[in-house]
């Protein structure tokens, strides 16, 4: 994507009358914000303490709740369950994770690579049975991801991933190519020369998980503290608990979990541990019936594409196109902006892929504009941790794709906490540990820098070169992907 408008392509955006840029994201809009609850009354001791209300936090906290009906566990957020990225992001409730299968092979091996791709496959329906379980209604529908190639090195990259899955030994159950006549009878976008599918993925309404999600864990018993902001996070040492250090009061555990995904930089010792990028959206007004006939996606498959300035899209149940991007990557010094706006020339960029996917669409009014912040490790690999000694567990760092492996995490981390050895144990993300990014200001210079030779990349595909540009190449070799 050109993140680099004019005016005039500014002022080109088709905006809703309600048009509304940052605060919550849309699916909030829909929902409206949940009443909040309680913080923190003072310093308190926990079994286990959980600092993040995020998906990952919720999901740890459910599963913790119920093997170990007994433990006292408390969740502490310093906004409300769901404010960050749970509650902002595409809803793809997808099989896929962050790094590289021959990253996470060389850590444990082949077959235990194999083995998180499978854990992974069965994440989605995990969480769909879940929510049918707990009677969550988020919008969810099982039709599956869609990925297209819209230039020819694109194409060859979509194909490769095909046939690199194929040498990992999953088949085409799990990934196949679809000809001309199966993608267009699922969804036509503009230009499109390739496409592939995987029934592995489902579109949710994120606020809606996340809503639901919450209430069904304060049910089981879990304290859930809401506007309690912890500074910082502390081991057990000198026969004094683990503690999470909190505007209001310790909380002190036998094990204390940060589950605090792209807002890990705010706490002490922290800011260089996973930095904190950036993730844009927008939603559309709904669509009317004629636009939708020349459009398709009756299956409401999920979309995206093979750009490396990648977006991500989904028809909503109400029919309105969401679509995301990477739009400011990042802020100096690891700064989040909790306001949740999206620069003006993001919106625009974001509606000008859309358009060109599918001028159908093109003069939909644009109804919400908003961003989200995401954790990313140095080396782009998921992790998740307990250190029994210390009394300190973590799981994130999900690079965009955390909503089906926050599942993975919070049951991954029940065994860990519990000292179970089980198969969620024995992955390979399990106990992985990566250097801190860069100090500033060469962490900063080198984002920007990744992003341009990225932004670059795109415009010379574009112009049909048939391989992937070395503008890419260079940009993934600094960023250690």
């Amino acid at each position: 994507m050109n993140l680099l408008p004019g005016a005039a392509e500014l002022r080109a955006v088709p905006r809703s009358k309600e048009f509304r840029n940052g605060g919550v994201s849309f699916w909030y809009r829909q929902t409206g914000i949940p009443e909040r609850r309680a913080p923190l009354a003072g310093s308190a001791a926990y079994d286990v303490c959980i600092v993040g209300g995020g998906y990952t936090g919720l999901w740890t906290a459910y599963y913790l709740k119920q093997e170990r009906p007994d433990l006292r566990i408390a969740v502490v957020e310093r906004e409300f369950a769901g404010f960050g990225a749970s509650g902002r992001n595409g809803g793809w409730l997808s099989a896929e994770f962050a790094g590289s299968r021959r990253r996470h092979a060389r850590s444990r091996g082949r077959q235990a690579m194999v083995d998180l791709q499978r854990a992974m496959f069965a994440g989605v329906d995990e969480v769909i049975d879940v929510a049918a379980r707990e009677g969550i209604d988020a919008d969810i529908v099982k039709g599956g991801l869609i990925h297209v190639a819209t230039n020819p090195a694109q194409r060859a990259r979509l194909l490769a991933e095909t046939e690199d899955l194929r040498q990992w030994g999953f088949g085409p159950d799990d990934l196949r190519n679809l000809d001309r006549d199966e993608w267009e009878g699922r969804i036509r976008v503009a230009g499109a020369l390739a496409a592939t599918y995987t029934p592995h993925c489902a579109r949710i309404q994120p606020a809606k998980l996340a809503i639901g999600l919450a209430r069904t864990v304060a049910g089981l018993g879990v304290d859930i503290f809401e506007g309690t902001a912890v500074s910082e996070i502390r081991p057990r040492t000198g026969g004094r608990p683990a503690t999470a250090v909190t505007d209001r009061g310790d909380v002190r555990a036998d094990y204390v979990i940060r589950a605090t995904e792209g807002f890990t930089a705010s706490l002490a010792g922290q800011r260089r541990q996973w930095l904190p990028m950036n993730s844009s959206m927008i939603v559309t007004e709904p669509l009317g019936a004629d636009v939708w006939k020349h459009i398709g996606w009756e299956g409401r498959e999920l979309l995206g594409d093979e750009a490396h300035a990648y977006v991500y899209a989904q028809r909503t149940s109400d029919d309105r196109i969401a679509i995301g991007g990477r739009g400011v990557p990042y802020r100096f010094g690891s700064a989040t902006d909790r306001r949740g706006g999206t620069q003006p020339q993001t919106v625009a960029s974001l509606w000008r892929v859309l358009s060109r996917l599918m001028p159908a669409a093109a003069q939909a009014p644009v109804q919400h504009a908003w961003c989200g912040v995401l954790g990313v490790p140095r080396d782009w690999c998921s992790t998740t941790h307990v250190d029994h000694e210390s009394g300190l567990g973590w799981a994130g760092g999900y690079v965009g794709s955390g909503v089906t492996t926050t599942n993975l995490a919070g049951r991954t981390l029940r065994d860990l906490v519990l000292r179970e050895d089980t198969e969620l144990t024995r992955l390979p993300w399990v106990g992985r540990r990566v250097r801190n990014w860069e100090p500033e200001p060469l962490r900063w210079t080198g984002v920007q820098l990744i992003y341009h030779l990225f932004r670059t990349a795109d415009r010379r595909e574009n112009d049909h070169v048939a391989a992937t540009s070395a503008y890419a190449r260079i940009a993934q070799m600094i960023s250690g992907r």
